[in-house]
């Protein structure tokens, strides 16, 4: 499995844990039977596109995100994102027009010159297709492999189902992506709130992880989010509009159980103000059923 499906199968779990809908609530309710999702979800196959758009709505989540992470696998998927572009014709040519211009004939006593002269070109011309290749595959392999450590870590479907071990803990996270490191795949909320701009903002975190990190959507362009534990503070902003319709994501803070972690929200508008909550990290068995949020708010 390849690193974008995997980000797009956490993503999947993350909406139908969301939804609350098992597999066989979730074929009744799309065109997609329970087989397929079993498949869908568990990074045996690529879902089609309207799989993930049926998933968003039955979540009531923006599609946005996710269908971004759909394109990204589905390209990889089907290895279009592996083309790599034809060399340019000037390579080739350029290499041959910077060699010497041939002897006329009546100037060569032997052809030993000739045969020097064939030679040459032929090792220009092998040399410059080699650097083509070369160059190519790797500016493939920089693109695609996003992180070094995400080939190796790649989970094997058909040995763990439903089931995707986590790539960092603790420190090891710290401002780093909570999809992108499989620390998404069920997390738990701390706390979430509402602001007075109408945007969600939900403190969530990873007990297998070690770590925090704060989700928002229903945001407006210009708005930032930060989360703090006892570490650095880490913030996003949202960029633009795809940003805004979509689900978006800070790096992820150390949380350790009896901390406290912070999220905070700023408004585009200086027409409101930040607000700010807190949440305790505490073992899953003691956590109330719907988390608790002490608001504040502050002049930005």
């Amino acid at each position: 499995m390849t690193p974008e499906h995997a980000r797009l199968v956490a993503a999947l779990r993350e909406l139908r844990a969301g939804a609350g809908l098992s597999l066989a609530a979730l074929a009744e309710r799309t065109a997609y039977s329970k087989s397929s999702w079993e498949r869908y979800l568990n990074g045996k196959a690529l879902p089609p596109r309207q799989a993930v758009q049926e998933l968003c709505r039955l979540a009531d989540r923006p599609p946005g995100r996710p269908l971004a992470l759909w394109e990204m696998a589905e390209s990889r998927w089907s290895g279009r994102s592996a083309a790599t572009p034809q060399p340019a014709s000037s390579s080739s040519t350029g290499s041959s027009a910077e060699g010497p211009p041939p002897r006329p004939v009546e100037a060569a006593t032997t052809d030993g010159p000739r045969r020097r002269l064939g030679r040459s070109r032929l090792l220009v011309l092998l040399a410059s297709v080699y650097s083509v290749i070369v160059g190519g595959v790797a500016v493939v392999l920089l693109v695609l492999l996003p992180e070094s450590e995400a080939p190796r870590a790649e989970p094997s479907p058909s040995s763990v189902p439903f089931s995707f071990a986590p790539l960092c803990h603790g420190a090891a996270c710290e401002g780093r992506d909570p999809m992108r490191l499989i620390c998404g795949i069920g997390p738990d909320t701390l706390a979430t709130h509402r602001t007075a701009t109408g945007a969600h903002v939900e403190l969530r975190h990873s007990e297998k992880c070690g770590a925090t990190w704060v989700r928002t959507w229903g945001t407006e362009i210009g708005d930032r989010v930060e989360v703090t534990a006892d570490g650095p503070t880490h913030s996003v902003r949202i960029g633009n509009a795809e940003d805004a319709a979509a689900f978006v994501y800070t790096a992820m803070t150390e949380a350790t159980v009896g901390g406290t972690v912070r999220a905070c929200f700023r408004p585009a508008s200086a027409d409101h103000e930040r607000e700010c909550f807190e949440a305790r990290v505490t073992e899953p068995s003691t956590r109330p059923s719907s988390p608790s949020v002490r608001p504040g708010s502050e002049r930005a």
